[in-house]
C-alpha cells in the first residue's frame, strides 16, 4: 500500500489554487477480476471514473470517501484503499468550459485512488447521493477507459494508470479487451450484460493459460 497519510488527511487545501485549478479527488475501483469500474455520465453518451470536487476545510481522503458515497454508493467499509497517487494531476478544461467569471477556473488538479471492492457489488448504488452523477455503470478491463473518456481527461487517465499498474500490475489481456467494450452502450440494457460479457473474456483468457 502507497498512501501519503500526512498529504491526505491534512485540512484547509485551496479549493481553487493561484494557477486556476481546482482540487479534485478521482477514485479507480478494482473488482476481484481486477476489472475497474465506469460510469455513464448521466443524460449523457460519457464514460469516467468517479470523480469530485474537494470542499473548504475538508481533507483529500475525507473528499474520497465522501464522492464514493455520493456517486457510487459504497461506503469506507465496502471498500480496501490500495494506493493513492503522491502528486497531484492536472488536467486543463477545453477553452469554451472555462468560467468566465472569478475565481478563474482552468482546470483540475486531482489526488487519485486506487480501491478495491470488498462488498458485494449490490452495494452500488447510483441514487444514493442529492443528485445522481452517473445513470448507467460497468466493468471494464483496466486500460479500457483510456479508450472512452473524453479527450481532455486522457492524458490525467493515461497517468494515474500508468502509476497503479507499476503497484498492482493488471492482467496482461486489458489492452486486447479494451476493444471489446469501446462500442457505446444501449442504455436500455442493464450493467450486469457488460459485466457479463467482459467476464467471459477474462475466464477466456485464464482458460489460454493467461493470469
Amino acid at each position: 500500500m502507497l498512501i501519503f497519510k500526512s498529504d491526505l488527511e491534512s485540512k484547509g487545501c485551496a479549493v481553487i489554487d493561484a494557477e486556476g485549478y481546482r482540487a479534485n479527488v478521482a477514485v479507480i475501483i478494482l473488482n476481484q477480476a481486477g476489472q475497474v469500474f465506469l460510469g455513464k455520465r448521466l443524460g449523457q453518451d460519457s464514460w469516467q471514473f468517479p470523480q469530485g470536487g474537494v470542499n473548504p476545510g475538508e481533507s483529500v481522503m475525507a473528499a474520497m470517501y465522501r464522492e464514493l458515497f455520493e456517486e457510487v454508493g459504497l461506503r469506507p467499509q465496502d471498500v480496501a484503499v490500495l494506493a493513492a497517487t503522491p502528486d497531484w494531476i492536472q488536467y486543463e478544461l477545453p477553452t469554451h468550459m472555462v468560467r468566465k467569471q472569478a475565481p478563474v477556473c482552468v482546470g483540475q488538479k486531482q489526488k487519485w485512488f486506487l480501491l478495491r471492492l470488498l462488498a458485494q457489488e449490490s452495494h452500488i448504488n447510483l441514487h444514493a447521493g442529492e443528485k445522481a452523477e452517473f445513470d448507467a455503470w460497468r466493468w471494464v478491463p483496466y486500460w479500457s477507459p483510456l479508450t472512452q473518456v473524453v479527450y481532455f481527461k486522457h492524458q490525467s487517465y493515461q497517468h494515474a494508470l500508468d502509476y497503479f499498474a507499476k503497484l498492482y500490475p493488471p492482467a496482461p489481456d486489458s489492452h486486447a479487451c479494451a476493444e471489446l467494450l469501446a462500442a457505446p452502450m444501449d442504455p436500455a440494457l442493464p450493467h450486469q450484460s457488460h459485466a457479463k460479457k467482459s467476464s467471459r473474456f477474462w475466464l477466456h483468457a485464464r482458460r489460454r493459460g493467461k493470469k
